[in-house]
């Protein structure tokens, strides 16, 4: 508790000096602006890594940006510098300055209207700093890398384990008056190795993420859910050409949906570079999906009071019953549109998809036979036509059950189609990711093998 607020003592303290900073940029540069806005940030905090038990490297770091947009006359104008003293955010305030007079004129361009910021942001139980010595950081790491390592003699290497323990805070201001900020923490632990059996090696890892650490999993944990992972890829075999169903395991679902978030952002909307461009109020998946968004998350991954422009972030239906809600909007791009920004400046915040049901294991039953995905490679998938191509790795599955692993393959079909066509989620949830979802059935992909 002492050493809590301690922390959140010495947090404050910098917290103000940031807001100073932000206060300081506005002053200078009102009265040359018709607006600006001003970000900072700060992280601080430990990341070790250790092989074999011994220490590959502990680095502490302490970093802080600030960095201004200018508005004059319809032009735009943004610097950053690292350097928080008043005669270097005098320097960039001018800088903005200087280029807002040579940047064409655009009538979109503008502070976020004031009726959608956040003037009161809400406390979303982010901040939980965390005691945490070099010496019991190491012993993190290595205790979850040893667990790797004894699990099997078919482990045979190892990248390591690390460990990590970072806090931030972020303070916006704007020249209608805004200045709020919030902390955040983040802690996370991981183990990697290689497994070899047969002339055949195989890698993969396993991770714990929180914003707490009593929210981590135990080294242990992290370490036989590594080697778990790694030796269920050993001797791998490869599939014919064919069509069949294939099931998006959890960790690689998420980004399944994640190609929406591309789709439906505003800048590729007003650029009409999107293939859901006619999309909006119209039905992209199954009528019995929604998805959710939650920026008020307590202790939530992907949570936050604002978004980079100040805007307030609110819970939302992105897609309900199937049919697509939002578009996800700037301030930039909803101008461009003639619409308001929906806070999405920065990205998405706590996607949800409720699970239907079923667990990974009746998921398995559900298929039949078929293939599990469980790695994707590549970036083959078009924002302009849907077309989704993309090497992968997982398992073959006959009679609802595992068969053995396959790689070398590539799984191909249309996002339109894939999302219309989903069979069901699990309840298998990912939360690690800023999309929770469980894994995804679909009834068919063409697989492209030997």
């Amino acid at each position: 508790m002492a050493f809590a607020m301690k922390v959140i003592s010495q947090v404050e303290a910098q917290r103000k000096i940031l807001e100073e900073a932000v206060s300081t940029a506005l002053e200078l540069a009102s009265g040359k602006s018709d607006g600006a806005e001003v970000a900072v940030s700060k992280t601080t905090g430990i990341s070790v890594s250790t092989r074999y038990g011994e220490v590959e490297n502990v680095e502490f770091n302490s970093d802080g940006a600030l960095g201004i947009t200018v508005y004059h006359q319809n032009r735009k104008g943004s610097a950053s510098s690292t350097d928080l003293s008043p005669q270097a955010i005098a320097r960039t305030v001018q800088a903005a300055l200087d280029i807002a007079r040579y940047t064409s004129p655009d009538p979109c361009a503008g502070v976020a209207d004031k009726e959608l910021l956040a003037f009161d942001a809400p406390d979303l139980d982010l901040f939980h700093p965390a005691e945490v010595t070099p010496d019991e950081a190491i012993e993190l790491a290595a205790r979850a890398e040893q667990a790797s390592l004894k699990a099997d003699k078919r482990i045979t290497n190892t990248e390591g384990g690390s460990f990590n323990s970072h806090y931030g805070i972020k303070v916006f201001g704007n020249s209608h008056g805004m200045l709020q900020g919030y902390c955040s923490t983040r802690h996370s632990l991981s183990s990697c190795v290689i497994a070899e059996e047969n002339g055949d090696m195989e890698r993969d890892y396993a991770y714990t993420i929180g914003r707490a650490m009593a929210d981590l999993q135990a080294p242990e944990w992290v370490g036989a859910e590594c080697a778990r992972r790694t030796l269920s890829r050993l001797s791998p075999r490869k599939l014919s050409t064919m069509k069949a169903p294939v099931i998006f395991a959890n960790e690689v679902a998420t980004g399944l949906f994640g190609h929406l978030v591309g789709a439906i952002a505003g800048g590729a909307v007003y650029r009409k570079s999107t293939f859901l461009l006619d999309s909006l109020g119209k039905q992209i998946l199954p009528e019995w999906l929604t998805i959710e968004e939650h920026p008020h998350l307590l202790k939530g991954l992907a949570s936050s009071p604002f978004d980079s422009e100040g805007v307030r972030t609110e819970r939302r239906d992105i897609v309900k019953d199937g049919v697509l809600m939002q578009w996800l909007l700037t301030n930039y791009s909803a101008r461009k549109l003639g619409l308001k920004s929906t806070g999405h400046a920065g990205g998405i915040h706590n996607w949800r998809i409720a699970g239907q049901g079923l667990n990974f294991e009746q998921l398995l039953k559900e298929m039949g036979t078929g293939l599990v995905v469980t790695e994707l490679m590549g970036q083959g998938v078009s924002g302009i036509t849907g077309d989704y191509s993309r090497g992968a790795a997982g398992f073959w599955v006959e009679n609802g059950e595992i068969q053995y692993p396959v790689s070398e393959i590539t799984i191909a079909g249309n996002l339109k189609e894939m999302w219309r066509n989903i069979v069901t989620v699990g309840d298998d949830i990912e939360t690690r990711s800023n999309i929770q979802c469980g894994s995804v059935l679909l009834p068919e992909m063409k697989i492209a093998g030997q």
